[in-house]
């Protein structure tokens, strides 16, 4: 069955970085979009970004637009986001899914697959 296994939480300070991992398994994943999402106590699932198995094209959200970078390795089945000048509002879970919806997916409800998150704690 399919797997997203993600990896790389953890706490830092306000200004610090990190880069989480998300190994995908159980199937091929090509014609997916891959995506991050978050979500912070007491508020709704937000998207952060999305990349394309296929041809790489990214999109992301514009509250981590110029600090997070998405991308992807098709030889180890892992889509990464680099996460720079954190910011204590990037507090959450964040979570990976794969989409076959075309274009631009950014609801949740048009992810078919969740990974189970990994917490990121920023410190003021």
């Amino acid at each position: 069955q399919v797997q997203l296994v993600e990896s790389g939480g953890g706490l830092v300070q306000a200004g610090g970085s990190l880069r989480l991992s998300c190994a995908a398994s159980g199937r091929a994943f090509s014609g997916y979009i891959m995506g991050w999402f978050r979500q912070a106590p007491g508020k709704e699932r937000e998207f952060v970004a999305a990349v394309s198995w296929d041809d790489g094209r990214t999109y992301d959200a514009d509250s981590v637009k110029g600090r997070f970078t998405i991308s992807r390795d098709n030889a180890k089945n892992t889509v990464y986001l680099q996460m720079n000048s954190l910011k204590p509002e990037d507090t959450a879970v964040y979570s990976c899914a794969a989409s076959r919806f075309a274009g631009y997916p950014r609801r949740p409800n048009q992810y078919d697959y969740w990974g189970q998150g990994t917490q990121v704690t920023v410190s003021s």
